[in-house]
């Protein structure tokens, strides 16, 4: 093995003129926090929703025939929830101090990073890299419970054979209201937490390009959801998480919560991928060309480019959608010369390279730390590099198989299913390279590594039923049925949400400074699997027998399929919640973790644990790849001791030659 070589060089920094210091450090940032935030959001959403009831009848309608009044006070309620959050939780307060001429000092933005505020920092706008990567930690966790939740209640109606627990609308509500809350937190399940707190260090920076406007990302995420979560009680989205037009727009008014909803998290998800991109382009250590760069940074820069350009079309359906609902436009009305053919095309071309800013972070971090399980080089560290750069290119022009049968411009569906099966290929490259590095290796066999095998079995699962489904003949038989909705949790849930759990597992350490409990974390982390496969491989036989998605009630030719799923779905909210115990107990009283527990090369785990404020006392130079492993030396029988004393082996003798 070649160990990576740093080197230090110190220069003499130039006094640097600050500001005048206005009152104690932070000023009005001293009394603002998640509990004010509340306050606020809730006074200015009843305010907003009283003064538009004022001016507003409930006579006038649009151009499907929805009275406009109500809707006009639901938006403006939902608006002033999100205005008056983000003022309530501080976010202004910099481009005020701004205005008036009082930029911060650096006392100011010591407390604006938290230094001295304990726990308290946690609740407030703070811009930390590693507590934003926290605070989105612990959201994602939040909104995959909800998530979980409602797919319980799904399954437990379904598994209850000709009898119905909720109202038909209710339901159709919860199953909406399920997928677009999944797709949410996957979405930010690793990039958020991991993407945050991990990718600084892990380049050599200091901090993100823009720490304000990282605290600005997880604060309108967590705005987002409330009004996500209210449409159950203002009658939910009853079209499913597509909510396709013109339906939707003559839904309840719940309607407007989602489209709110993904509107603010569109700029949640675009400031939050222009800043880890220009952390990565413009903040890497010096020695650290794109050769060197570690590929789960690769991973994220992916994920975060294809959010930057196809998450502002899904916004684009939505701000349309809301226009027709509220100011009487019609884009989506076709007897007023709309098209809901346009509704769908921006639908879909976030609503499928959506699949790969979900899967790619996750899989790039299953191969990050392969190679320190394996102690082994990533196989063709460039072909990894391809791949995920081939997913990128290929992943925009794949949307319109999703709309084989809409009957929108046949003639594409058979270029589209090409390319839909080109995708395949890249998407190849990156389970060719993790086989490629396990191949003769001796794993160390703790949960991360152990995860890979699952997520490489659930990935092949979820292509090879892909490829199926980018078939049109096949695709005519298959389209909305069980079948499909196997497949996408198989790479979506499969791929994603399992890889998300190795990669906390993994860096689990550096983030609380504590081991996850290996035995309570794979034990949850296998009952879940094992229920998965029980739950989606059932799937997969109810929608060849024929089975629709989205329906309340069914032949009984599909009883059995339905009742092992549900079976199969509350073991795997078992082997949840065993694994979410195993987090918070881990948290709270695990085995104390040095500052580099898996002997990994990586510059994250060079750095002490807790992870000093500044990352680097000074800035590291790099002079070769993070993936040096080979020969044995002293620093790799040293992790071999480390590796031998945590499973009760007999220790290598450190420093033999």
């Amino acid at each position: 093995m070649t160990t990576a070589t740093v080197t230090v060089t110190i220069h003499e920094a130039p006094d640097v003129i600050q500001p005048r210091q206005h009152g104690k450090p932070g000023g009005l940032l001293r009394y603002c926090n998640f509990v004010t935030a509340l306050i606020l959001g809730i006074v200015l959403a009843a305010l907003a929703y009283w003064i538009t009831g004022m001016f507003t009848t409930g006579e006038a309608l649009n151009a499907n025939f929805v009275p406009i009044g109500i809707n006009v006070q639901i938006t403006a309620m939902y608006v002033g929830w999100v205005v008056g959050f983000m003022i309530g939780i501080g976010a202004f307060v910099g481009p005020i101090r701004w205005f008036l001429g009082r930029d911060l000092t650096h006392a100011d933005a010591e407390y604006l990073a938290g230094r001295g505020q304990g726990r308290m920092k946690f609740w407030k706008y703070t811009t930390d890299h590693k507590i934003v990567g926290i605070q989105y930690l612990i959201v994602s966790m939040a909104l995959l419970g909800f998530g979980g939740l409602l797919a319980m209640l799904i399954r437990t109606e379904l598994g209850v054979t000709w009898a119905e627990l909720f109202n038909p609308n209710f339901y159709n509500s919860i199953i909406g209201t399920h997928g677009i809350v999944m797709i949410i937190a996957m979405i930010v399940v690793v990039s958020g937490p991991l993407g945050n707190f991990i990718v600084p260090i892990m380049v050599g920076a200091r901090d993100m390009a823009f720490p304000r406007l990282n605290a600005l990302s997880i604060w309108l995420l967590v705005a987002a959801i409330p009004p996500l979560a209210s449409n159950l009680a203002l009658g939910g989205l009853r079209d499913g998480w597509t909510v396709y037009q013109p339906l939707a727009d003559q839904a309840p008014v719940g309607m407007i919560g989602y489209q709110i909803t993904i509107i603010t998290f569109g700029f949640s998800t675009a400031i939050a991928s222009v800043n880890l991109m220009t952390t990565i382009v413009k903040m890497r250590a010096k020695g650290m060309t794109w050769s060197r760069v570690p590929i789960f940074v690769y991973g994220i820069f992916a994920s975060s480019l294809m959010g930057l350009i196809w998450f502002p079309m899904y916004q684009y359906s939505q701000w349309f959608a809301l226009s027709d609902r509220v100011i009487n436009t019609s884009f989506y009305v076709p007897a007023q010369g709309g098209s809901v053919w346009l509704y769908e095309n921006l639908f879909w071309l976030l609503g499928h390279p959506e699949v790969y800013v979900i899967v790619l972070p996750g899989v790039a971090a299953l191969l990050e730390l392969m190679v320190v399980f394996l102690r082994k080089p990533l196989f063709s560290y460039k072909f990894a590099v391809a791949g995920i750069f081939g997913i990128v290119g290929l992943s925009a022009v794949v949307w319109v198989h999703h709309m084989y049968m809409t009957g929108w411009a046949p003639s594409s569906n058979y270029p589209f299913m090409l390319s839909t099966e080109m995708i395949s290929i890249p998407i190849s490259f990156l389970v060719l390279v993790m086989l490629g590095t396990m191949w003769r290796a001796r794993p160390w066999t703790r949960l991360p590594m152990m995860a890979v095998y699952a997520v490489v079995w659930n990935k092949v699962i979820g292509g090879i039923t892909g490829v199926f489904l980018s078939d049109v003949p096949v695709d005519q038989y298959m389209h909305g049925s069980m079948f499909v909705v196997a497949h996408f949790h198989y790479m979506l849930m499969g791929a994603g949400l399992f890889s998300a759990m190795a990669a906390i597992a993994y860096w689990f350490p550096k983030m609380t400074g504590r081991y996850l409990d290996n035995r309570w974390g794979s034990i949850g982390f296998w009952v879940a699997f094992g229920g998965f496969q029980l739950t989606f491989l059932s799937m997969f036989a109810a929608g060849l027998q024929g089975m629709p998605r989205r329906v309340l009630q069914f032949d009984s030719l599909f009883n059995v399929s339905n009742w092992i799923s549900t079976i199969g779905a509350y073991i795997i909210g078992i082997g949840m919640l065993i694994f979410l115990a195993a987090v918070i107990n881990s948290w709270r009283s695990g085995e104390i973790a040095p500052a580099n527990p898996y002997g990994a090369k990586t510059l994250e785990a060079q750095v002490p644990t807790p992870v000093p404020p500044e990352n680097f006392a000074v800035l590291p130079v790099i002079t070769s790849d993070p993936y040096g492993y080979g020969s044995p030396d002293p620093y790799e029988l040293e992790d071999e001791a480390r590796r031998a004393a945590l499973e009760g082996g007999e220790p290598a003798k450190v420093g033999a030659s």
